[in-house]
């Protein structure tokens, strides 16, 4: 006897209110267990949620541009005899209404969102978001897990009362007051004046180029601080010749707008060094030779060996393992050691995380590193695979170029470059001798690390690549 079940949506890690970019089934459709149902998109990743079981979708409870969380009910499903029983999914409130589609706006420059913070939000955060619950329903929400933890503005009773409270999200509150913008000021878009991230971020960028007032205690945004920055160019380039535009990808888009935040507003320094890797290149080619006999399937690279390097510098250096917060007066020392490395995709740059890298070997390493890049490449990375990274490495070796200045990964507080290695003529004491050599470039936020800890850093590093061995110190 068929009985119907209920598709939901699995763990997706620390997000929620995901929006449905795509569905990838109709009502009638017979389906196979893990075929995809519907597409999310998050601010990092696009994901499917896939079919827990094989059947017949009998209704969809979700349509383009619903938010799901984890436990959504996404499509019932009438399972056939013998079917087996999906996993037991932890079960989300049902939603009154669905939220409606983003309307979306024109853009006339990069978007400058923030990367979330794993903290609570604060006292007056949270009384905010009771507020801003308590309005009768205008449309969707679209709530961040994890909101930021920012300082508190000051303001009036009648500022909180129903009808002088500007129509914006809790996390959209919370975006606005660290960038400094008082949301009166801003002028939805969204079906019944409700402010969104591309509103705000519109008026900070309109305050810049003084089309209107900044907010009053307004932090510095891209160059701001005081500065009375031009308006940006604009130019009719089809005056000199034939051009084509072409749009950004999402990707780009946001992690443009991430890298532009925390360039303008992270104090850079960056320390070069070299590495003498001359054994461990022999050792990784030996190693490979190994692998290849095995037919293990795993192949090693530097990168793989950058990693382990690193989280034993990272041990060996707390401070560098480590998050500054928005206040910028407190440290979060962390326990764990999970590091991030710059994977390219057609679609721009993504940042996969392996997780307790100073626990796992480099076999296991380079095997998990090959994994998240072939769904990188697949655009299949989910946001818990690139969460709760505490360091990130950006290699350029397979490319070329001698150093460069990578962009710290906020809130993190140090990234390290590594270019591509040459044979360099190094002098033992005696004569020179060749030694293949590896340029490291570790940008550092000079607000946590001084020069001489950098130093000590990229040292300690060099000296473990250098000799592996010391990983077991």
């Amino acid at each position: 006897m068929a009985e119907i079940k209920e598709a939901r949506v699995p763990d997706i890690g620390d997000y929620s209110d995901v929006p449905v970019i795509e569905v990838l089934v109709a009502v009638g459709d017979t389906v196979t267990k893990d075929q995809g149902l519907v597409t999310l998109e998050s601010d990092k990743a696009t994901l499917e949620v896939p079919a827990p079981f094989a059947g017949v979708v009998k209704e969809l409870k979700v349509k383009l541009g619903d938010t799901l969380s984890e436990g959504s009910v996404v499509a019932l499903i009438e399972v056939a005899d013998g079917a087996a029983a999906p996993a037991a999914a932890p079960a989300a409130p049902a939603k009154a209404e669905a939220a409606p589609a983003p309307v979306k706006t024109a853009e006339t420059g990069a978007k400058v969102e923030p990367v979330a913070v794993a903290t609570q939000p604060d006292k007056l955060a949270q009384r905010e978001i009771a507020q801003v619950q308590s309005l009768p329903a205008k449309g969707g929400s679209d709530p961040e897990a994890n909101p930021p933890r920012t300082p508190p503005v000051e303001f009036g009773a009648a500022s909180v009362l129903p009808d002088q409270v500007p129509y914006a999200s809790p996390a959209v509150r919370l975006f606005a007051r660290e960038l400094g913008v008082d949301l009166a000021q801003v002028k939805g878009s969204e079906r019944g004046g409700r402010i969104t991230k591309e509103d705000v971020q519109r008026f900070v960028k309109a305050a810049l180029a003084g089309g209107v007032p900044a907010a009053a205690g307004a932090a510095p945004v891209a160059g701001g601080g005081g500065l009375n920055l031009l308006a940006w160019p604009k130019v009719d380039f089809s005056k000199f010749g034939e051009v084509e535009t072409q749009p950004l990808s999402r990707i780009k888009k946001i992690s443009g707008a991430n890298l532009a935040r925390n360039w303008a507003m992270i104090p850079h320094v960056t320390q070069f060094d070299n590495a003498d890797i001359t054994e461990l290149e022999a050792l990784r080619v030996q190693l490979n030779q190994e692998q290849e006999k095995a037919k293990s399937g795993v192949k090693l690279t530097m990168l793989a060996f950058l990693l382990k390097a690193s989280a034993a510098a990272l041990k060996q250096f707390p401070d560098f393992n480590a998050s500054l917060d928005a206040s910028g007066e407190n440290l979060t020392l962390k326990k764990y050691v999970h590091v991030g490395f710059a994977a390219d995709t057609p679609n721009g740059l993504v940042v996969p995380v392996i997780r307790d890298v100073d626990k796992k070997g480099v076999l296991q390493i380079a095997q998990e590193m090959g994994e998240l890049a072939k769904k990188a490449r697949d655009g299949k990375l989910g946001p818990a695979d690139m969460s709760g990274g505490c360091f990130s490495i950006s290699s350029l070796g397979g490319i070329g170029g001698t150093a460069f200045t990578p962009i710290i990964n906020a809130p993190e507080v140090a990234i390290l470059g590594v270019s591509k290695s040459t044979m360099q003529p190094v002098w033992d004491g005696k004569q020179f001798m060749p030694r293949l050599t590896l340029p490291l470039s570790l940008s550092y936020d000079h607000r946590v690390i001084d020069g001489a800890a950098a130093a000590r850093f990229t040292t300690y590093l060099s000296q473990v690549l250098a000799d592996m061995r010391r990983v077991l110190l």
